[in-house]
């Protein structure tokens, strides 16, 4: 008989999104076991990408400081067309509303590394590498996790972020809707032997003769990928042979640079459409997956665990019934099909091989072409779940900083009601705020970004959720108060 271990959430997949999500759950005092079949880190590159928001969520794990290290900032992202004309540049001038890079490029093994190590110190969390999951059952009260090598894990929860191939989906018997949007692409990671300067460092090639991405791997590191043409196999593109061949008009060479890896893959357009099935949730790949023009597969998942780790403590920790968690899909689903959809809208214009329909694309794309950067979409707000029917509710936050600190840094990561005003708010929605560990932050007059933020706004109050979205505004105390009595509707015992 194996041993058994209990913990009160089990996270099933040690890839960035369940390495977040435990690391929040532990900062919050909760026991997490994370069950990885991989007996080790994934040693080559995968995802280059991550957004100003996900950089802030990122740091309220605590490795702020040592990811602003691994990153090459990216403010410029061009498109061209075979030859050389530009079609689009998207791009972002000054401080980003959560304070990090509008792009930060990396690569995920330095940042699994990172987060592994901040894991490791976190003592309520046991990380098991090399347990694959053979079986799960569910109890009125828990879920019981089984491994090929019998060993056996109970919790009151379980988060299957296990990635495409989701074990934890496949035992549930979830289907995934599939949009029929797929390419195959070579994945070129190289490490050149000396600096170079890319400029953009992003590039977008939207040349019919073959479709080509160009892009920061992170300090040190360059990624190209190349389409698969219709009339190509997948089998003679990707050989190491045909990787330095189309290596060679970009002066990369066996001489100037080292192959780090070359791969065939094929994205996919699809989502779950249930992500719980009662004590057991999916997060991250085991969700969703998209086509990488929009930079949003990891993204996505990080997301997912940001906004599930404050709700699973709330939980947890008896401040809200479980029916909390049925607003993560509410949440993310829409986002994430929002966002599916822009990145197959990107593909759509680059995934062009017929001639005649590039140069259409390009006459069309050129003549929209100025002086000015085209500012990149945000990402879409929370339209319904917990959130309030005041202005501004289910946009992101503002990170800004206080005497040159970043916010959260200050304040921490939580409930947080900031406000411009002096008035305080009535006694029961001031015990209300607490209760669910929240905080009133006032902020002065020469708060940065902050203050300016208020005054663009309309308003000197913001109720802000520990994922950084706003729950609700409000104009004065009266009303802000109000506003934490509406919250409690969605959150209480």
């Amino acid at each position: 008989m194996g041993s058994s271990i209990s913990s009160e959430v089990v996270v099933i997949g040690c890839g960035p999104t369940g390495l977040v999500l435990s690391i929040l759950l532990a900062q919050l005092g909760h026991t997490v076991t994370v069950l990885e079949r991989h007996s080790s880190l994934y040693p080559l590159p995968r995802a280059a990408h991550f957004d100003h928001e996900v950089g802030r969520i990122l740091q309220s794990c605590g490795v702020g400081d040592d990811l602003r290290g691994i990153i090459e900032p990216a403010d410029i992202y061009e498109w061209r067309n075979g030859a050389g004309e530009t079609l689009l540049r998207f791009g972002w001038r000054g401080e980003t509303p959560s304070g990090w890079p509008i792009a930060s490029m990396f690569c995920q093994p330095e940042l699994e590394d990172l987060l592994d190590r901040r894991a490791r110190e976190c003592s309520s969390l046991t990380l098991i590498r090399g347990a694959e999951v053979s079986s799960l059952s569910q109890s009125q009260d828990s879920v019981e996790v089984r491994t090929t090598t019998d060993q056996t894990f109970r919790a009151d929860y379980v988060i299957g972020a296990d990635g495409a191939r989701s074990t934890t989906r496949s035992l549930l018997g979830i289907e995934t809707t599939d949009l029929g949007f797929f390419y195959d692409w070579l994945v070129v990671d190289v490490i050149p032997n000396e600096p170079r300067i890319y400029d953009p460092i992003n590039l977008q090639v939207c040349d019919p003769a073959r479709p080509t991405s160009v892009i920061s791997g992170g300090p040190g590191r360059r990624r190209w990928e190349f389409m698969v043409l219709p009339h190509e196999s997948v089998e003679e593109i990707c050989t190491e042979e045909k990787t330095w061949e189309l290596l060679e008009p970009w002066d990369i060479t066996p001489r100037n640079a080292r192959l780090e890896r070359f791969t065939n893959y094929r994205f996919h357009a699809c989502y779950a459409e249930q992500w719980r099935s009662g004590r057991v949730l999916l997060a991250g790949d085991a969700a969703h997956q998209m086509p990488p023009f929009a930079g949003q597969g990891m993204c996505s998942g990080i997301r997912d665990s940001m906004n599930l780790a404050w709700k699973l403590d709330l939980v947890l920790t008896g401040r809200a019934t479980e029916d909390l968690l049925d607003s993560y899909v509410t949440e993310r689903l829409p986002h994430v099909r929002q966002t599916i959809e822009f990145a197959m809208a990107l593909g759509k214009v680059i995934c062009v091989p017929d001639a005649e329909e590039a140069r259409q694309r390009d006459e069309a794309m050129k003549s929209m072409v100025s002086d000015e950067l085209t500012e990149g979409p945000g990402q879409p707000g929370i339209s319904a779940g917990i959130i309030d029917h005041s202005p501004w509710a289910g946009q992101l936050f503002v990170q800004g900083s206080i005497d040159g600190e970043l916010f959260d840094e200050v304040h921490g990561v939580g409930w947080r009601l900031i406000t411009v005003d002096t008035d305080p708010i009535d006694l029961e929605a001031s015990d209300l705020l607490e209760a669910i560990g929240g905080e009133l932050i006032v902020v002065p007059e020469d708060g940065g970004v902050i203050f300016n933020w208020f005054v663009s706004h309309d308003c000197s109050w913001v109720l802000q959720r520990p994922d950084f979205a706003v729950f609700g505004t409000a104009t004065d105390s009266r009303d802000a108060s109000s506003m934490i009595h509406r919250l409690h509707k969605f959150i209480q015992p």
